[in-house]
């Protein structure tokens, strides 16, 4: 069980989603920040002065923080976005590679066509000096037999 585990974490898929996890909240963090410090002040500009983090409404003794949550969605927006950027390029680099490499497995044939094909021509001209260098032969001796 143990060597099994040792085997798992050496694949590295383990070491990437840790170092995957870790770039996230360190993201996730500046996307906060980002989202508190600089979005929610315009934002709140533009809606007369609204500052979403004091955004409440009491009921009785509950106090429900709704601009608090409003900023989480925008976090949450942000956050898709960037990654859904992120994802885009990552596909956009893989689809140029394997672009090449089927442009390069396209060349590779067009090659060999061309080989193939000049060989054929190669070999019917063969055929033909052949054919012709034999009805030659054929007629210089049928000559020597005549004379």
């Amino acid at each position: 069980m143990i060597k099994e585990f040792k085997e798992f974490i050496k694949r590295g898929n383990v070491m990437d989603l840790a170092v995957g996890v870790i770039v996230g909240g360190a993201f996730s963090s500046i996307v906060t920040s980002l989202v508190n410090n600089i979005l929610t002040p315009i934002l709140g500009i533009f809606l007369g002065g609204i500052d979403f983090s004091t955004l409440s409404i009491k009921i009785k003794n509950a106090e429900i923080q709704y601009g608090l949550f409003l900023q989480s969605i925008i976090d949450f927006l942000i956050i898709a976005f960037c990654i859904f950027i992120l994802v885009k390029m990552v596909n956009k680099i893989m689809s140029i590679g394997i672009k090449e490499k089927e442009d390069q497995k396209a060349k590779e044939n067009k090659i060999e066509i061309k080989k193939s094909q000049e060989a054929l021509l190669l070999e019917e001209i063969r055929d033909l000096l052949n054919s012709k260098n034999k009805s030659t032969t054929k007629k210089s001796n049928k000559s020597k037999k005549e004379n």
